[in-house]
């Protein structure tokens, strides 16, 4: 599902116009992106939780190389799902 789906899907739902459900939606993700990148995480109870992670240092290999390099210190951004969440998605998706 792209972000122009989830647009429609809300849209058709609610009756709110497409143009206000993708200000609104693009707001929410610029929030979030905003609250990480300030070191906050961002909670939504029920849904899950977006976090920043911390990678420590670590060695690896460049191997068209063959030489050794370090890898820094860093952090990424991450989402954790809610466990009411992760039981819904483990007994209706069906394959």
């Amino acid at each position: 599902m792209t972000k122009a789906d989830i647009v429609n899907e809300i849209s058709k739902n609610t009756g709110i116009e497409k143009v206000t459900v993708q200000k609104t939606v693009e707001a929410f993700m610029e929030t979030v992106k905003d609250s990480l990148i300030k070191d906050k995480n961002v909670y939504l109870r029920g849904f899950g939780s977006f976090v920043i992670k911390k990678r420590a240092k670590k060695t690896a290999r460049n191997i068209s190389k063959n030489t050794t390099i370090i890898i820094p210190e860093h952090f990424i951004p991450s989402f954790k799902p809610a466990k009411s969440f992760v039981g819904k998605v483990k007994s209706n998706v069906k394959r």
